[in-house]
């Protein structure tokens, strides 16, 4: 079964992004891995292949089916969750389901840095609820040692809401549950993702991204996922022409462009300035299939996941977008 996932997703990746013999430039071999598969890696890349496009993806049936049905969707990057969303208390992560994860991304390739977990909507590290603070801040301690066991290095979440409290306090309490358990696992990256400004929630604008991580002890421990639809929802239109460059050069002066760790790829149902959080598929709602051309054309987004997070409507689904998103790199 694994053989077959594997010739499904070679096959989409082929007929997508074909790899040429003078376009491979001192590909390290690998054991266990194919010529299609290496260029998963860094070296030898066409500039298509800098692009590391994937999608979120289930880990029904065990968490090493995520990395299955990433290479069936051929994907180069994906996101997964680590756990139940419906639960603050989950089991433990079975040690045998984590060598099986960590042999399935040996075998296919996929680096951790192409990997990006997504936190449990439960949390609020920003909530000034103590019960609920707490519990959050338990909860981030967990994923991250999650993280820890899969051997993956870095965990993207919601920052928070203010619930009543000030954005300031908020800022700080979720700076604080940061450095909380920065102490408690070493060596994951805590990636915040923007907001749409939906509700009480922070980080839909740049500063407040950039004010967390001015509270946080260890900079090399924090980054930022851009969400497109987010942001566009939060007013910075990426849409325009130019947008996407303007935003970015937004974002560098902001937080700085170092600290952009991923992308999540999602058009938006709702209007431009509308902070509804409103996932479309791509090319079908008001981002418009042009934004995400100069997206996947834009070199400062080399070398890091972009996922999608989109509806994938029958005969739309995720490997159609990856295709299409692929398709528009020139």
């Amino acid at each position: 079964k694994e053989m077959e996932s594997h010739k499904r997703g070679e096959k989409r990746r082929k007929a997508r992004n074909p790899v040429k013999n003078e376009e491979i430039e001192e590909l390290d071999e690998q054991p266990g891995c194919s010529t299609e598969e290496v260029v998963r890696g860094k070296k030898g890349r066409t500039k298509a292949q800098k692009k590391y496009i994937g999608a979120h993806v289930s880990i029904a049936g065990g968490i090493w089916k995520a990395v299955e049905a990433s290479v069936d969707l051929g994907g180069h990057s994906f996101g997964l969750f680590l756990g139940s969303q419906r639960s603050w208390q989950r089991p433990a992560l079975d040690q045998s389901a984590a060598v099986k994860f960590q042999q399935a991304c040996a075998q296919h390739c996929f680096d951790p840095a192409h990997i990006l977990p997504h936190g449990s909507y439960l949390m609020n590290c920003g909530s000034p609820k103590e019960d609920i603070f707490a519990k959050s801040q338990d909860m981030l301690v967990d994923e991250l040692s999650r993280c820890s066991v899969l051997g993956l290095t870095q965990f993207n979440f919601h920052p928070g809401a203010t619930l009543g409290s000030s954005k300031e306090q908020c800022i700080e309490r979720i700076a604080q549950a940061l450095n909380h358990a920065h102490q408690q696992i070493p060596a994951v990256c805590t990636v915040l993702e923007n907001m749409s400004g939906q509700g009480s929630t922070v980080g839909g604008e740049f500063n407040e991204l950039k004010s967390i991580i001015d509270h946080v002890r260890d900079k090399s421990r924090v980054g930022v996922c851009l969400d497109t639809c987010h942001a566009f929802a939060a007013g910075y239109d990426i849409s325009s022409a130019g947008g996407v460059k303007s935003v970015l050069d937004e974002f560098d002066q902001v937080v700085g462009l170092h600290f952009l760790r991923a992308v999540h790829l999602n058009d938006s149902k709702g209007k431009l300035g509308c902070h509804l959080d409103r996932h479309e598929d791509i090319g079908r709602g008001q981002i418009g299939i042009s934004a995400f051309r100069n997206i996947v054309n834009e070199p400062r987004l080399d070398n890091i996941p972009l996922i999608l997070e989109t509806p994938g409507r029958p005969g739309f689904e995720y490997a159609e977008q990856i295709e299409l998103l692929y398709s528009l790199c020139e």
